[in-house]
């Protein structure tokens, strides 16, 4: 079973849809146990995909659809994905989203998991948006504070605040997922406050998100290699 694999490493499907995901899937094989299907995808297959790659695959799924809306809306959306028996599933970290999104969990074993700021988000963008003014690693870690006490089974955060978020007294049992994740050498896209695999995971990360330098490459599977490897040379936590 593929269980065997090191599920620190999620790799994202962000691909166009199901048939090109099962694919990559099929292609990466054993090597990877733990897969992200996103937006995106939404209107690609991904629930079934999901659920096929669960299912018949024994694969760990995490489900990003940054949820946001009103308490009960919220409420009534993941009890309908948590039928499904996958694994995280990412709301925004706002604390009455957080707190429906556990309602609506309640009896399943799926992870909520908070987005705290955008990784692909600098300070520029939050001006623009008309976000609070602050330092945004301060902010992170402030609304990662926040999504902990109203029941956050975890954040997600980039590499860069792991390490503040991991020293927070409520952190503690928590989990910090971080997308990204650029191996070295790998293009940045679009994301901005970025880190490698190995220096996301020892700055307190459980889990980290690749996606274009794995789904992008000429050889996937060696690109995922590549990614364990470098993951294998930590001592585990």
């Amino acid at each position: 079973m593929s269980r065997t694999a090191d599920d620190r490493l999620i790799v994202a499907l962000d691909v166009p849809n199901a048939l090109e995901g099962l694919k990559l899937a099929e292609t990466l094989g054993d090597a990877v146990s733990f897969y992200k299907i996103g937006l995106g995808m939404l209107t690609g297959g991904g629930l079934a995909l999901a659920n096929e790659l669960k299912q018949e695959h024994g694969k760990r799924i995490f489900l990003d659809m940054k949820l946001f809306d009103i308490g009960n809306t919220v409420e009534n959306a993941v009890r309908g994905l948590a039928q499904f028996d996958l694994d995280f599933l990412t709301v925004h970290g706002d604390p009455h989203v957080v707190r429906a999104a556990k309602e609506g969990a309640a009896g399943k074993d799926l992870k909520i998991l908070a987005v705290t700021i955008l990784t692909s988000l600098n300070r520029d963008d939050l001006d623009a948006g008309m976000m609070k003014a602050g330092d945004v690693q301060d902010m992170v870690v402030e609304r990662a504070a926040h999504a902990f006490e109203a029941g956050a089974d975890g954040v997600i955060a980039s590499p860069q605040e792991a390490a503040l978020i991991r020293a927070l007294p409520q952190a503690t049992g928590r989990l910090i997922v971080t997308p990204g994740v650029r191996p070295a050498g790998a293009a940045l896209g679009d994301q901005k406050r970025v880190a490698t695999p190995a220096s996301a995971i020892q700055d307190g990360a459980d889990h980290i998100v690749v996606g274009r330098p794995i789904y992008q490459a000429e050889d996937p599977k060696s690109a995922a290699a590549a990614v364990l490897t470098e993951l294998n040379s930590l001592k585990t936590r």
